[in-house]
């Protein structure tokens, strides 16, 4: 496995490498300090299994260096992390594309569970991040979603309930007893029913509509 981590901070990586080393894995660590460095080194070609990316770099401003992060490498999940738990940057990686976002305030346990669960194709977003704030700009339109949530076939509203709680299609598959290619059939079918593109924003989605607190 193959790990991208992008920090300016060296005590940080340092600490993060050791976090690391207990995921069990052969690792390959490859390390980036700024965002110029982060682009030289994606560039490189190298096939990595899961970027970890701070958003605060000097180099670039950090939407726009996590677009071009996401366009050089396009298959490679990116999880953002942050000293700053600003829900609005949290709902603006998700819009952008990322599949996992950790305050670097959590404990390590909860930061080798959410690795865990993104490189097995699940998303993780902190819980706390993704409630229902109000009505703005950032956030769902509450109605819509539960209007959009309506037309799922009960089946599934069950995989959207899993998908709240960020599982990935094959555990999806596990717990309802299905194949993984029907999974994937309905999460297709739901992502085009809320109207989002990843399944990122479907997990903010069915958060926001309770659904991650469904019994399936």
């Amino acid at each position: 496995m193959k790990i991208l981590i992008a920090d300016d901070h060296e005590l940080f990586r340092d600490g993060l490498r050791h976090v690391l080393g207990q995921l069990g894995e052969q690792l390959t660590i490859v390390e980036a300090c700024d965002y110029g460095d982060l682009f030289a080194v994606a560039r490189g070609g190298a096939d990595f299994d899961l970027v970890l990316l701070d958003l605060t770099m000097p180099g670039a401003e950090w939407a726009e260096g996590l677009r071009q992060v996401k366009e050089i490498l396009p298959g490679t999940p990116i999880i953002v992390l942050s000293a700053a738990d600003d829900r609005r940057h949290v709902l603006q990686a998700v819009n952008m594309g990322a599949q996992g976002f950790i305050p670097k305030s959590s404990p390590s346990r909860v930061m080798l569970s959410a690795l865990r669960l993104v490189l097995s194709g699940g998303v993780y977003l902190p819980p706390a991040l993704i409630e229902p704030q109000g009505s703005g700009s950032d956030s769902f339109n509450p109605v819509a979603t539960e209007q959009a949530i309506s037309f799922l076939t009960p089946r599934q509203r069950e995989v959207l309930a899993l998908l709240g709680q960020g599982k990935s299609n094959k555990e999806i598959a596990r717990s309802l007893e299905l194949a993984e290619g029907t999974v994937k059939l309905h999460v297709t079918a739901i992502l085009k029913a809320l109207g989002v593109n990843n399944r990122t924003r479907a997990v903010v989605a069915a958060s926001q509509m309770g659904l991650n607190e469904t019994e399936v």
